[in-house]
């Protein structure tokens, strides 16, 4: 007997289409599935309505009624686009302003910069000028005093006693009867218009003894006492004293800063002498050198054999500060 099969259905090679339609909601927005949507449509519109009936009024009507609805559709997606675009547009606009803004700000922080980098040299300019004018000023308020001091000597390491202190014009003449009676002999007038100690208040914390200050009445004889001082020792009453030019502190300063050197070139035999202001002179290899700062007597003392390690100018450096 033999098996009676039914015939087998074709299997429906066509997916359940999904009715509707994915839309993109951003620009360029489109509709997949167009073609699923179309079929969908016609497989709608072949079917018999209710109550009419199958008729192309039918099919008609309900194309309409899609169309209004995808127009309704697009128009509210349209406008939400619109509101998008119209809120990036506004917003584009104010950076674009804002970016003006900065531009217009930056320009103005740049001529501002400008101005102030001119003013800037300006001013440096000016202060390079009125420090020349200081310094200039300076040197010629030091000279002036300098030159005021100039029937003066300093006497150096005179005891800190009552007796002396009171009566300075008279240790001052037995100063001169002592270590230069040709002065005397000669008929120089030794007389002084005064004398006084420096500072003009005892530090009790100092051990030496203040400086002297004599003015003399007459320039030449205080340049022959002078003379006299720089050839040997003076003494008062046996103790040892030194009797130097009177300046200003700050050329006195700068004197002092050549002490380690002057000394050393003494030692040498290099004849070493301060002449005014602040200037040493020293005689070697048969000429007289001159300098006005140590760093230029470095440097020469470097550059010969002679010389070269026999100037701890470093030292004396730091002991002066």
């Amino acid at each position: 007997m033999a098996n009676s099969t039914e015939p087998q259905k074709p299997q429906n090679t066509k997916k359940n289409k999904k009715k509707g339609a994915t839309l993109d909601t951003f620009y360029g927005a489109k509709i997949q599935n167009t073609e699923q949507t179309e079929d969908n449509i016609k497989e709608n519109a072949s079917k018999p309505s209710k109550g009419n009936g199958n008729s192309p009024q039918t099919y008609e009507e309900f194309e309409s009624e899609m169309t209004k609805k995808m127009e309704a559709f697009w128009e509210e997606k349209l406008e939400i686009m619109q509101k998008k675009f119209t809120h990036l547009q506004n917003q584009f606009d104010q950076t674009v302003k804002e970016n003006q803004a900065l531009k217009a700000r930056i320009r103005q922080l740049e001529d501002n910069d400008r101005v102030k980098e001119q003013e800037l040299i300006k001013q440096s300019q000016n202060t390079k000028k009125l420090e020349e004018n200081i310094k200039y000023l300076t040197d010629k308020v030091i000279d002036l005093e300098n030159r005021g001091r100039r029937d003066n000597l300093r006497i150096i390491g005179l005891p800190e006693k009552p007796e002396i202190n009171t009566k300075l014009d008279m240790v001052i003449q037995d100063i001169i009867k002592e270590n230069c009676p040709e002065i005397l002999e000669q008929g120089g007038n030794t007389a002084t218009d005064r004398a006084h100690r420096t500072p003009s208040t005892l530090n009790p914390q100092k051990t030496t003894p203040r400086n002297v200050i004599a003015k003399f009445q007459s320039y030449q004889t205080k340049e022959k006492i002078l003379q006299e001082a720089r050839k040997r020792q003076f003494r008062y009453k046996g103790m040892p004293i030194r009797v130097t030019q009177d300046l200003a502190s700050s050329t006195l300063n700068d004197r002092k800063a050549w002490n380690m050197i002057f000394r050393k070139a003494r030692e040498l035999g290099l004849q070493p002498r301060i002449s005014y202001p602040a200037k040493l002179t020293i005689y070697f290899q048969g000429k007289v050198w001159a300098f006005n700062k140590i760093e230029d007597f470095q440097l020469f003392a470097k550059k010969r054999p002679e010389l070269c390690g026999k100037f701890d100018t470093e030292n004396q450096r730091a002991r002066n500060t």
